[in-house]
């Protein structure tokens, strides 16, 4: 099949070029209006959007559906892909139908456990895990599927993966990226990065890692947030002193001003950055505008 037009990501990421990539969740129930409203605001701002899939375990709807809307937009989607909900046969199924709509890149996690989401009862799959997605979306671009059956018409994915530069076993995560890139990975999105200079050392570290590094800036909302994630994210340290910047009346002017200061003092060293506002999507544009980008 042709593919869609809407590829400016994998364009930008091949030209060796300075990425910007931001993050929608969809929302749960089936009225699209605001989200795409988001999409459509920082559709001349950034080169690709992240389409996340039930975040934190919240069931949402189906973000192949809402990457599809992007595109009928001229939106460019990264299609996030986890292992939780599905087995191998519905991930396959799942990616196939999404290239078929338009989707040209995915990033491929292994998600959230689902108890800590709006459903705790519901039953985890986790049948394939970040690696493995790779694997198999890379099995499918190859005419095949994992078991080696020949495909009538293969997609074309750039295909992505997460890593965590503030992960309690650096080598451990180290070794995880490297078998992402055996897999196929071509680039990576990073955890949270609040410490300029832990993400410098990290990257020393990976220099042999030959695939592009957009590192993650989150858009804090109040110090009630970043000790949240301090206690419950795995990988994130969000430091005291930022903690107490936020300590401030105006909330979001304060995030706005610590989002593009981490954002300037980390453009040097990666290939791109991805900020993930979560809810705070109108302030992209300012972030971008004082970080210098």
């Amino acid at each position: 099949m042709e593919a869609w037009p809407v590829q400016s990501f994998r364009s930008k990421l091949d030209s060796g070029k300075f990425v910007l990539t931001a993050e929608l969740n969809p929302p749960k129930g089936t009225d699209l209006e605001a989200t795409l409203k988001k999409g459509e605001e920082l559709k001349n701002i950034v080169d690709a959007i992240n389409v996340t899939d039930s975040q934190s375990s919240v069931m949402c709807i189906s973000p192949i559906a809402v990457s599809h809307h992007l595109i009928n937009r001229g939106i460019d989607p990264i299609l996030q892909v986890t292992a939780r909900d599905r087995n191998r046969l519905a991930i396959q199924s799942d990616m196939l139908g999404a290239y078929t709509l338009g989707v040209n890149n995915i990033l491929c996690l292994t998600g959230d456990p689902p108890h800590l989401g709006d459903h705790p009862d519901a039953k985890p799959v986790f049948d394939l895990d970040g690696v493995s997605l790779i694997t198999a979306a890379n099995a499918l671009a190859s005419g095949n599927d994992l078991s080696k059956n020949k495909l009538k018409g293969a997609p074309s994915f750039c295909v992505g993966a997460a890593a965590n530069p503030g992960s309690d076993d650096i080598e451990k995560e180290i070794k995880r990226m490297e078998d992402k890139v055996a897999a196929g990975a071509r680039f990576f999105q990073t955890q949270a990065i609040f410490e300029p200079d832990i993400f410098a050392a990290f990257l020393q570290r990976v220099e042999h890692i030959d695939v592009p590094i957009i590192a993650g800036i989150i858009v804090l909302k109040s110090p009630k947030m970043a000790q949240y994630m301090n206690e419950h994210i795995p990988g994130i340290n969000v430091p005291n002193d930022i903690i107490n910047e936020m300590d401030v009346d105006d909330k979001a002017s304060k995030a706005i001003e610590i989002a593009a200061r981490i954002t300037r003092e980390i453009r040097g060293m990666s290939r791109g950055v991805h900020l993930m506002a979560i809810g705070w999507e109108k302030y992209i544009p300012q972030i971008v505008e004082r970080a210098g980008l």
